[in-house]
């Protein structure tokens, strides 16, 4: 049975004030990303979006939409460089200040995403959950999360899920304004810039593969 939160705050004041929030930060950065924009078209081609398919509430698919930050060099055989060789100083700078995320505002707006909640992963990713972990898609996505103002990618996926768990059992309005303003200090602080799934930590199907065949675990998607 799926986890609840039924408090006065989600069912009647998070989503408006989602979009209220979403809306006036759209109008007060429009020009930011305007300029943001036409670097990323001069410094990394077109397009300027990067679109990704991942889970939303209740695991229904939807597109993340940032801006893309690194380019689209090839090798010889027409395939991909890897991450590391296409990510440019520029898109590490939209990385570090976390500007790249901007767009995720229009999708919190619509209500495909929350301001606060956990973070939208792969698709892939949702056959390897436990039964528990499901429960991070019983609320909308989020821009920020009670994971990421507590390590990010310094955590395992273990933790990140124990911290998206502990989110959507305990969401409160107090809670997504602690979370908010610990965010807005780490964006200025520059802390855990690498992408979840980057460099510092092995993906989470890669990892619970491994942990399943130690223990002996057959599995077939």
């Amino acid at each position: 049975m799926r986890h609840k939160n039924k408090s006065l705050y989600v069912a009647v004041f998070k989503r408006p004030l989602d979009f209220i929030l979403s809306f006036l930060a759209i109008i007060f950065l429009m020009p930011l990303m305007l300029i943001i924009a036409l670097l990323v078209r001069v410094k990394l081609g077109s397009p300027v979006l990067f679109k990704h398919p991942r889970p939303g509430k209740n695991e229904k698919k939807f597109y993340v939409y940032k801006f893309r930050s690194m380019t689209d060099e090839k090798d010889e055989k027409g395939q991909l460089l890897p991450d590391e060789k296409r990510l440019t100083s520029f898109g590490l700078k939209l990385r570090a200040t976390s500007l790249d995320e901007l767009p995720e505002l229009f999708l919190i707006l619509v209500g495909k995403m929350s301001l606060v909640g956990p973070r939208p992963l792969e698709m892939y990713f949702l056959p390897y959950y436990n039964e528990e972990e499901h429960h991070r898609h019983d609320v909308l996505p989020g821009l920020t999360g009670l994971a990421q103002v507590n390590g990010r990618n310094d955590l395992s996926w273990e933790e990140k899920f124990k911290y998206d768990l502990e989110y959507v059992n305990n969401i409160s309005f107090l809670l997504d304004c602690k979370i908010v303003i610990q965010t807005i200090i780490k964006v200025f602080r520059k802390e855990g810039v690498v992408e979840e799934g980057g460099a510092t930590l092995v993906d989470f199907d890669v990892e619970r593969r491994s942990l399943w065949k130690k223990a002996g675990i057959d599995f077939h998607e």
